[in-house]
């Protein structure tokens, strides 16, 4: 089995730790954000960073049964675009940041721009494992247990 990747997108402070954490676990990461403003080498030290969209840079990168797809940009225009092709594809994990109510809304979204009810059910949102997290490092924490999970194989209880 290739060593699993994840596709941050979103240049956040979440993103940052997340970017630590899994090239600690030794998975590949690679951080999508086109505001060059957040996603830059000096936040982002040791990783791979695409200042692009997501459905530019989602196509060059693939998707395939090794890679997790994060959406922590929390700006819709930014997110669904990359789960729009996450959905689509036969990756691993795909999650998005945000309240049960901001899903809903983000379902809308993805409704209206076709994607089907089987697709949106892959969706992992809220992110990551309940664990109560408040701190950008604890959300980041509970992502990275989520994928690993999903790495693994490990159907939650």
């Amino acid at each position: 089995m290739p060593p699993a990747r994840i596709l941050v997108i979103g240049a956040t402070h979440i993103g940052q730790v997340l970017a630590q954490l899994a090239r600690l676990a030794s998975y590949g990461v690679t951080v999508i954000d086109p505001r060059t403003a957040f996603a830059s080498a000096d936040r982002f030290p040791d990783v791979k960073l695409l200042t692009e969209w997501p459905q530019d840079a989602l196509p060059k990168v693939g998707l395939d049964p090794y890679t997790a797809v994060v959406a922590l940009a929390h700006v819709g225009h930014i997110d669904d675009e990359a789960l729009k092709l996450a959905v689509q594809s036969d990756c691993l994990y795909i999650g998005a940041l945000g309240s049960s109510r901001n899903h809903a809304k983000r379902v809308e979204r993805l409704k209206a721009a076709g994607i089907t009810d089987a697709q949106i059910a892959r969706i992992k949102a809220p992110i990551g494992l309940d664990i109560g997290a408040q701190t950008p490092a604890e959300v980041a924490l509970s992502v990275m247990a989520e994928i690993v999970l999903a790495v693994r194989g490990v159907k939650r209880k």
